[in-house]
């Protein structure tokens, strides 16, 4: 408690210290693992914990560092660009206009059974944020290391379709295992088509993604890819069991959001830079914006589940409840309401138990605080790829960083 009280005399984490789950509080340089020096950037495992620090002078030291290198990093250097050059969107329109259609091409069949399940989801409404991300995050690395003038390489852009389609197949089976009704305003695969199907579309469209993948010929980029199928089993995997100790469960809560979401981010943002024959360094901040931008994006979504309405989302909220799923909100909320604890334990699964876990939720600041840790997230998106030469795409994505934890939807 001693350091989470040095911590907060700092001035800078006074609101959130005192009351992060338990399994951190040992260990409250996980306060700064996103405030970390650029040469320390080794973390435990994927989802982003540091390695215990050796003092808190050090700890202390190091944060009040690293908050002034922000300041005068980004006060100079946000706004390079004209705003209207660096709107995400246009510079992504032509690739993006192009991306559902050519993933339809790779999906056509000699069974139009199946091409019309496997192609219903690549309608061209979705919010083709990942696509997006890796669109930028390869112009970015080409500027920086070739010059203003590079162009986007084929092989990048089909690193921005593969995961588009890997994302969209996890989707495919998601609403199998969670009995989806909806899906993007629509009726969900599984209701569409019925269970077997969506799961067959599923592993299709992700067979095929593998075949787009080899063509590229690229064994790094293979092996980086790979990883990703790797953590979304092994992430749902993870979903599926609760952990009885409650020190444990943020922890747990954490790696199984790094691996059902922000890896695919993180290891496609450093294919990109692998393809774009990158640096090594350039390559681990690819990977560093990828992972914190993806972390963000879920635990804003975890929030939505329960701030936002179904029209909203284009599909269920209150849903990660209902699954047995405890997230952020309610894991915080556990802080305060003990009784919590049995109910994540039996997944929810009572009558009464959803309700009063909102109820609970309500009473308390979790929200705020998964919001919290959201946004450090995206601050620290915004530290790595500042590193980069400043370019459109550069700016691009750092306006993307802030926009993950401001959506409504």
């Amino acid at each position: 408690m001693a350091t989470s009280l040095g911590l907060r005399n700092v001035g800078l984490l006074r609101p959130i210290v005192p009351r992060l789950p338990r399994s951190l509080r040992p260990r409250l340089n996980s306060t700064t693992w996103l405030l970390v020096s650029e040469k320390s950037n080794t973390t435990c495992c994927g989802c982003g914990l540091p390695p215990v620090v050796a003092s808190l002078a050090t700890c202390t030291k190091r944060l009040l560092r690293d908050v002034r290198h922000f300041s005068s990093h980004f006060s100079t250097n946000s706004n390079v660009f004209p705003k209207e050059i660096c709107s995400p969107e246009k510079l992504t329109q032509d690739d993006l206009a192009s991306l559902h259609g050519n993933i339809r091409k790779e999906l056509i069949s000699n069974r139009r059974s199946l091409q019309d399940v496997a192609q219903y989801y690549f309608d061209g409404k979705g919010k083709a944020f990942r696509p997006m991300i890796v669109l930028l995050t390869a112009s970015a690395c080409n500027a920086h290391t070739h010059g203003a003038n590079s162009k986007l390489l084929e092989t990048q852009r089909q690193i921005a379709m593969i995961a588009e389609m890997i994302h969209t197949a996890s989707l495919m089976h998601d609403d199998v295992i969670d009995n989806a009704d909806t899906r993007r305003n629509k009726m969900a695969i599984n209701e569409m088509w019925g269970q077997k199907k969506a799961i067959l579309a599923g592993d299709f469209v992700l067979s095929v993604s593998s075949q787009v993948l080899a063509r590229i010929g690229n064994d790094e980029v293979v092996l980086i890819l790979s990883q990703v199928l790797d953590d979304l089993v092994r992430g749902e995997f993870m979903q599926l069991g609760s952990k009885e100790d409650e020190n444990e469960r943020f922890s747990h809560y954490l790696k199984k959001t790094f691996m059902k979401t922000a890896s695919l981010m993180a290891h496609s943002c450093q294919a990109v830079a692998v393809l774009g024959q990158c640096h090594e360094d350039v390559s681990k901040i690819a990977y560093e914006y990828g992972r914190n931008i993806g972390m963000a994006f879920q635990l804003i979504d975890d929030v939505l589940d329960f701030v936002s309405s179904d029209a909203e989302m284009g599909k269920p909220t209150s849903a990660d409840l209902k699954l047995g799923l405890a997230t952020g909100p309610v894991l915080f909320a556990a802080e305060k309401f003990p009784e919590l604890e049995a109910m994540i334990m039996r997944r929810f699964s009572e009558p009464g138990d959803v309700e009063r876990a909102k109820e609970a939720v309500a009473k308390t600041d979790g929200i705020e605080q998964t919001r919290y840790i959201a946004n450090q997230h995206s601050q620290e998106a915004k530290r790595q790829i500042s590193r980069l030469t400043p370019s459109p795409a550069r700016q691009a994505l750092i306006e993307l960083s802030q926009r993950v934890v401001t959506r409504l939807k």
